[in-house]
């Protein structure tokens, strides 16, 4: 029974992190009360739904507790008396215990925070970090891997942000469409950067957290529809690039939850509807001021058009990644260009391009520029340094699917003949 509990609560956790958060930021306008609210409420849970059952709706019982104990906080404090009150005179802590049921087609709770969080007088990373704790939940070193940071210096940018925030009043709105584009670029990278840990979580068994995926899905169909009737070209590309991610999601794993690359998916397995309902985006954010995402969506159209995997347009791919590069250099732009460059002018031609990026010190200890390095060895035929480069991968890598991957991998080049 106490691990059925612990997993619903883990499952409510995972799904409704956001809205929780969310709507005690509305109820309180402090992120650090939220927060802590919200993760005192679901230790309660793991205590009290075992004794008195889960409840019938186990987000509104997480949101009405929290919201107890995030006035109980505020009273225990002797200090923040008079903000209790003045919030209690302006109707900001309302009797309502249980959240209202949220419609797709209004901004909620969670877009409201992502655009508080991507306020212009925030530092860019900033804004994109905090986002990416209070609406995705992810951990602060999931949030330093995103950045290729240290996690003690990740924390201090969180509470820095978090203290801006509070000390300037900034309010918990979505501001008027005409207002959108300062904070535009923001939010996009703020909404990519949930679905890639989705796409590929940091920690434990499973690969994939579809419950991101979704998430970052619909917060960006939210705001394309906001910015109706002519979204700027980057939010289409934006939607377009993770429906064509996401539709390749049942082909990544295997029957055993093992990761399958995705030359070797079956591509029947590939969703097509999804894939159709992205390429008229992406081929729309082309047409206009195409930037980064619009780009990476081109990039992942190209493999999508592809029936085998011998028939990608690695040319196509390179040269997009060459405008990319252009735009946004970045190392792992110039890792995933090096893979391109491999597959049109053989693996030693990628593998130079490799070598040169393993000096940045952004990607000492980034897994995926030493499993890309083992694989080009692998082609190459050089079986030796190729398990070296399998070795780093595997100290570097958390997730455990992509751990037995790079484990396979590391098996076959030492195998004999």
């Amino acid at each position: 029974m106490s691990a059925d509990i612990h997993q619903t609560v883990d499952a409510v956790y995972r799904s409704d992190w956001s809205r929780i958060v969310a709507t005690l930021i509305r109820f309180f306008g402090d992120f650090d009360i939220a927060e802590e609210a919200a993760q005192e409420a679901f230790a309660l849970a793991v205590r009290d739904w075992p004794e008195n059952g889960i409840p019938d709706s186990p987000r509104a019982w997480i949101v009405s507790t929290a919201r107890h104990k995030a006035i109980d906080r505020i009273r225990r404090n002797a200090r923040l008396t008079e903000k209790l009150q003045s919030h209690v005179a302006a109707g900001l802590v309302p009797t309502v215990q249980a959240p209202a049921d949220e419609s797709g087609d209004i901004p909620d709770d969670r877009l409201r925070l992502i655009f508080t969080c991507c306020h212009p007088s925030l530092a860019g990373e900033a804004q994109v970090a905090l986002t990416l704790r209070m609406l995705g939940g992810l951990e602060t070193d999931e949030i330093a891997r995103a950045f290729l940071v240290p996690t003690a210096t990740m924390a201090q940018r969180l509470v820095r942000a978090k203290q801006k925030i509070r000390d300037a009043g900034i309010p918990f709105v979505v501001p008027e469409v005409d207002n959108l584009l300062p904070r535009l670029d923001a939010v996009l990278t703020v909404i990519y950067l949930i679905f890639n840990e989705g796409y590929s979580a940091m920690h434990g068994e499973a690969l994939v957290r579809t419950d991101l995926c979704s998430e970052a899905i619909r917060l960006a169909q939210l705001l394309r529809g906001l910015m109706a009737p002519q979204p700027p070209a980057e939010v289409s590309g934006l939607v377009a690039l993770m429906l064509l991610h996401d539709s390749r999601r049942a082909a990544r794993l295997d029957k055993s939850g093992n990761l399958v690359l995705l030359e070797e998916q079956g591509r029947s397995l590939w969703d097509q509807s999804q894939i159709s309902e992205a390429l008229p985006l992406g081929a729309e954010a082309l047409r206009g001021d195409a930037g980064p995402f619009s780009l990476q969506a081109a990039i992942s159209a190209e493999h999508c058009r592809a029936t085998r995997a011998e028939e990608t347009n690695w040319h196509e791919i390179l040269r997009l990644y060459d405008l990319l590069a252009q735009i946004q250099p970045s190392p792992v732009v110039s890792l995933n260009r090096a893979v391109a460059v491999a597959m049109v002018d053989g693996p030693q031609a990628g593998l130079a391009l490799i070598d040169e990026l393993a000096g940045d010190a952004k990607l000492a200890d980034y897994y995926l520029l030493h499993a890309a390095r083992a694989d080009l060895l692998r082609r190459d035929g050089n079986r030796a340094a190729a398990a070296e480069s399998y070795e780093r991968a595997l100290e570097l890598a958390t997730n455990d699917s992509e751990r037995r991957f790079l484990e396979r991998r590391l098996r076959e080049v030492r195998s004999v003949g």
